[in-house]
């Protein structure tokens, strides 16, 4: 019998609403990649995260902003995942994100994301 593991989907939102570090890398396989899209990483040169530790340290980052998160839209089938999360701090300042994640073995392999903020 062979059994494939499957993301929990409302406990990785929980865990992006509620900026819960260990719960959203513990999403993400050792070696999984991120790959940003921004006004300060284009498309010709993305920022890309890769690791654990890499992992760790940006959603550290990105967690400790005081700011909401509002997951918009969580859509999972099969092999893929797709993330729409709304960002705001406190003096009106609001953050766009769409990510796509390809899922393996239950956990997230890589996510490209594009976000835009307010200048």
């Amino acid at each position: 019998m062979t059994t494939t593991a499957t993301l929990d989907v409302t406990t990785l939102v929980r865990a992006i609403e509620e900026r819960d570090v260990a719960t959203q890398l513990s999403a993400y396989a050792p070696d999984a990649s991120i790959t940003l899209v921004d006004q300060d990483n284009p498309p010709s040169a993305p920022r890309i995260v890769r690791g654990t530790d890499q992992l760790r340290a940006h959603l550290t980052d990105v967690t400790g902003r005081d700011m909401t998160h509002e997951v918009r839209t969580a859509i999972a089938t099969g092999d893929q995942l797709a993330l729409e999360v709304a960002c705001a701090y406190p003096d009106g300042t609001r953050v766009v994100c769409v990510c796509v994640s390809g899922i393996v073995d239950g956990r997230i392999a890589w996510a490209h994301q594009i976000q835009a903020w307010d200048h």
